[in-house]
């Protein structure tokens, strides 16, 4: 009896120094994981510490631009609420754009920025129209991006491509307009109406007429008028974007139409206020 206590009390003593071992072990591996974690995580703060000392560094250094600019600038520029900064010389040359609008439009505006937005209208369709084509032509402004809307028998024969002769001279001085600051991005927007192309047509449909109305104008403004192509985008709209319901002639004769848009630089958006 007294050989079997003995031998359960022996057995008893290795399995718990087998336990012991085993968490041990395990301790020793999670100590070892930690101080892996502790050294890597310590590398990575000094890293990002530094990364944000270079920003830090940029932040600062534009922040110093900034206000060289501004000190350069505050003699000659005025805030003009949160639209942007506008010279003396160009709030001038706004009123006396103004005194010459309709003063039923004129009335219309309710605010400075409908101001700047009118007399632009009022200068840029005085420059790229003429008394043969102004019905034809329409300029709209929203923000600084200029949206001139061209009727389709300005431009094209009914349902082809080809760009008449007669809007030569429009295309001309609005190649002008671009040509006159780098910077301006122009995208050229074919409109339709709803009506189907004919079954057996060269255009398969209206999304193609609108691209191909698109692609002609961006064509002849730089091949023949030397504007930059990086500075357009041709885009065919189809018939998904009417002005009016497609009910009734007239009214399809509006959709049917050339959307060119212009978004200019802030200084040259301020230029257009010019005669």
């Amino acid at each position: 009896m007294k050989k079997v206590i003995i031998v359960t009390v022996l057995g008893s003593l290795v399995f718990t120094s087998c336990v012991s071992k085993k968490k041990y072990v395990a301790l020793e591996q999670d100590l070892s994981n930690t101080r892996s974690t502790l050294q890597k995580t310590t590398v990575e703060k000094e890293e990002l510490e530094d990364k944000f000392a270079k920003i830090e560094a940029r932040v600062s250094e534009y922040n110093a631009k900034i206000s060289s600019l501004r000190e350069e600038n505050d003699e000659k520029l005025v805030q003009v609420g949160d639209l942007a900064v506008m010279s003396n010389n160009t709030k001038t040359k706004m009123m006396t754009t103004l005194a010459k609008v309709d003063p039923n439009e004129l009335a219309k505006a309710q605010t400075l920025e409908d101001s700047i937005n009118l007399a632009i209208s009022y200068n840029l369709k005085n420059s790229i129209t003429d008394s043969s084509n102004s019905d034809d032509i329409d300029i709209n402004v929203d923000q600084t991006v200029v949206m001139i809307s061209v009727s389709d028998k300005l431009l094209f024969r009914s349902g082809s491509y080809q760009v008449n002769r007669k809007a030569y001279n429009l295309l001309q001085k609005l190649a002008d307009v671009i040509n006159s600051e780098p910077s301006m991005e122009v995208m050229v927007e074919g409109h339709t109406d709803s009506q189907t192309v004919k079954e057996g047509a060269y255009i398969k449909d209206n999304w193609e007429l609108s691209v191909q109305r698109s692609t002609a104008i961006v064509r002849l403004l730089q091949n023949k008028y030397n504007v930059n192509p990086k500075q357009m985008i041709a885009a065919g709209r189809g018939s998904t974007m009417p002005l009016v319901d497609n009910d009734t002639p007239e009214n399809r004769a509006k959709n049917r139409r050339t959307r060119i848009v212009i978004i200019p630089n802030l200084d040259k958006f301020f230029a257009l206020l010019e005669s």
